[in-house]
């Protein structure tokens, strides 16, 4: 074979390998969110497959004709890439949310068939390519060199382009039609030169190719869960209140992130944000405007509310996600303005910008799936909350967190090393270690007015909520340790059980 023509069918194969699997967080994540344990899921599986591919292509170049092998591997591959998206769609109803056996199978069906075959490739290659053992390092040297070419490129080409500019769907079926009409150029330029085709009858190529044929169709008709892939979120809004037909949820990825009702800014449906507004009402000066940070925007719920219940009042929101922004401008009636300022950027940078001692309130809700970032999460991050409030300024978070509550007392030692006064808002039953929940921690430089905001948490929240302070948070936090840049493992806490 050519050294150019082996070369190419390297570097081809080892790319899609590097591209599906780049596209696979993005196939999986509506299901199961995109969580350190789902990114190390793909990352082994691709790896995986990587192995038993190679194996599996350096023993079968031993056994038959690599020319009679390298096209068919081509066009199954397209077959199985095409085929993958329905599946993998289909499956993630059934397999939705986090467990280990979960996140294992369907990302296996979303990466395995098609990288194991494309991984066979380059023994094919390799084989055809060894005319001299005296220069065996040479060509392995070079082909594998060329195959890490291959995916460092596709690598960086799909997530700085194609994720940006095309959805998963034509990602996917794009990648499975180069495959398939590389599979089937290579077969005619074989066939023409060597007299090496696929093997086979007539019959099973075309089975193959009717395959192909259903695998591609089914891809294009496979039903998506968003109304819009943005560069981080499958995101989707749905008019799912019956009891208001103003109200809208945000949902991301497999999550409900956020609540509006278009016609009242002042209503909040989710607990959280009801402590949120509970905080802010008691430990701020009765109606009086209010310079507020949101790191995090979501459905833009707290920057609404505090529009409509304090007017004259400022919002920035910090906000990673472009697309989500798009979004919200479009089906959630978000409008920026003197009053709410979007700066689409990461949360901890945009915040380093700011002047210190600007802003009476800082909003944390920012979130990864259900995970708050770990950079958002460690002391340092706290330290710069504190540097941009004014001496009276409130800091209110949202943390999610299951039993046995590892990160929520992680993350109350470390927002406690920087706030002289610090507070929790949650449910019982969830400090108890009964049950998964949302938790707000409230700090600041100054006391918090605690009879106040344990009577308004009473009051307004439609959970049941409790408010912990003093030696009770004390005794729940324990000895959790102060999380830091250097040593943040925000997910290795969150693992349940």
């Amino acid at each position: 074979m050519p050294a150019g023509l082996a070369a190419t069918l390297v570097f081809l194969a080892s790319g899609a390998v590097l591209v599906l699997e780049t596209v696979s967080l993005r196939l999986v994540g509506p299901y199961l969110g995109v969580t350190l344990q789902v990114t190390s899921s793909v990352i082994g599986v691709a790896l995986a497959a990587i192995a038993y591919g190679a194996w599996t292509g350096g023993w079968l170049a031993d056994k038959r004709d690599p020319r009679a092998l390298l096209a068919p591997a081509f066009v199954l591959a397209g077959i199985a890439t095409a085929i993958t998206l329905p599946v993998v769609r289909y499956a993630g109803e059934w397999l939705r949310g986090d467990a280990v056996a979960g996140i294992l199978l369907l990302t296996s069906l979303a990466v395995f068939v098609p990288a194991a075959l494309l991984s066979a490739v380059t023994p094919l290659v390799v084989k055809l390519q060894l005319g001299d053992l005296r220069r065996t390092g040479q060509v392995v040297g070079r082909l594998s060199s060329l195959g890490t070419l291959g995916g460092i490129t596709a690598t960086l080409v799909t997530g700085f382009v194609l994720v940006a500019a095309l959805s998963t769907t034509a990602i996917v079926v794009s990648l499975a039609v180069a495959l398939g009409l590389t599979g089937l150029l290579l077969a005619g330029y074989l066939r023409r030169r060597y007299g090496a085709g696929p093997p086979g009858r007539p019959r099973a190529r075309a089975a193959l190719a009717v395959l192909g044929l259903v695998g591609a169709a089914l891809a294009a008709v496979a039903p998506t869960p968003c109304d819009v892939e943005t560069a981080y979120h499958c995101a989707r809004v749905a008019a799912d209140d019956p009891a208001r037909p103003a109200g809208r949820t945000l949902w991301l990825n497999s999550a409900q992130h956020s609540y509006v009702d278009l016609a009242d800014p002042r209503y909040l449906k989710f607990a959280y944000t009801q402590w949120f507004a509970a905080a802010i009402e008691t430990a701020t000066p009765a109606g009086r405007p209010l310079d507020a940070v949101h790191l995090g925007g979501g459905g833009f719920t707290m920057p609404r509310w505090l529009a409509a219940t304090r007017p004259g009042s400022t919002s920035a929101v910090y906000e990673l996600d472009g697309g989500l922004v798009e979004l919200d401008r479009r089906k959630l009636g978000m409008r920026t303005g003197p009053g709410l300022t979007v700066t689409v950027g990461d949360a901890r940078l945009s915040l380093h910008g700011r002047r210190a001692a600007s802003a009476d309130l800082v909003v944390g809700d920012a979130f990864g799936h259900l995970v708050v970032p770990w950079h958002l999460a460690t002391r340092e991050m706290a330290a710069e909350v504190r540097r941009v409030l004014r001496p009276g300024g409130l800091y209110v978070q949202n943390v999610i967190d299951y039993p046995p509550a590892r990160f929520i007392r992680a993350e109350l030692a470390t927002v406690a090393a920087e706030f002289t006064y610090v507070a929790l808002a949650a449910p019982p039953d969830a400090v108890d270690g009964q049950e998964g929940a949302n938790f707000v921690i409230v700090a600041s430089p100054s006391p918090l007015p605690l009879a106040a905001l344990e009577q308004r948490l009473a009051a307004t929240s439609t959970e049941p909520v409790g408010l912990f302070a003093g030696a009770e948070l004390t005794d729940f936090v324990g000895g959790a340790a102060v999380l830091t840049d250097d040593h943040a493992p925000v997910d290795q806490l969150l693992a349940r059980g």
